[in-house]
């Protein structure tokens, strides 16, 4: 019963993608009550675009490979459905072309790597709670979904502290693997 219970509480679904040279992109998608706790996890294995489609997507992989293939497999496979999406990495937001819910990409204004958007003309930023949020232009409409959503479950939430936790659960899955 407590599962099904917390299929209906207020949620917040955080993805990220971590790369390494080696092995490839992994992604993590945790989904968060509006307390924090954890309701969900999900990782993918590594994925490794071939030469082909290194060639054939030109500029367009990047948000290809993590917004299409690997966060909407991650969003997808979840039980859960969060009111909105979060994310630290750009081009993770071609999710949503994808899903019916918001995606929007926080800024961690303390991690200078993170700090400003790499392209603004392809988003609408604006702030949310003292962050710096966006989402992708031709999303615009998503803004007031996000701020009314996050405004509402986040209150006390640190949105930028869930992707470190996401990248600590996928370098531990990856160090379990090794091990086995």
């Amino acid at each position: 019963m407590a599962a099904s219970n917390s299929k209906s509480l207020p949620s917040i679904g955080f993805v990220t993608i971590d790369e390494h040279q080696q092995h490839g992109l992994f992604g993590g998608y945790l989904i968060l009550n509006v307390h924090g706790r954890p309701l969900e996890f999900h990782c993918t294995a590594p994925v490794k675009p071939n030469r082909a489609q290194e060639i054939l997507y030109g500029p367009t992989l990047k948000p290809f490979l993590y917004g299409e293939q690997i966060a909407h497999t991650l969003v997808t496979k979840a039980k859960i459905k969060p009111q909105i999406i979060c994310t630290d990495i750009q081009d993770v937001l071609a999710v949503g072309d994808l899903v019916d819910m918001p995606a929007v990409l926080v800024f961690d204004e303390s991690n200078d790597e993170n700090s400003s958007p790499i392209q603004t003309s392809s988003l609408f930023c604006f702030r949310i709670m003292d962050l710096q949020v966006a989402v992708h232009r031709s999303k615009s409409a998503d803004q007031q979904r996000a701020t009314t959503i996050l405004e509402g479950l986040a209150e006390g939430l640190d949105l930028c502290e869930p992707f470190s936790r996401i990248r600590d659960a996928l370098s531990e899955a990856q160090a379990t693997a090794k091990a086995a």
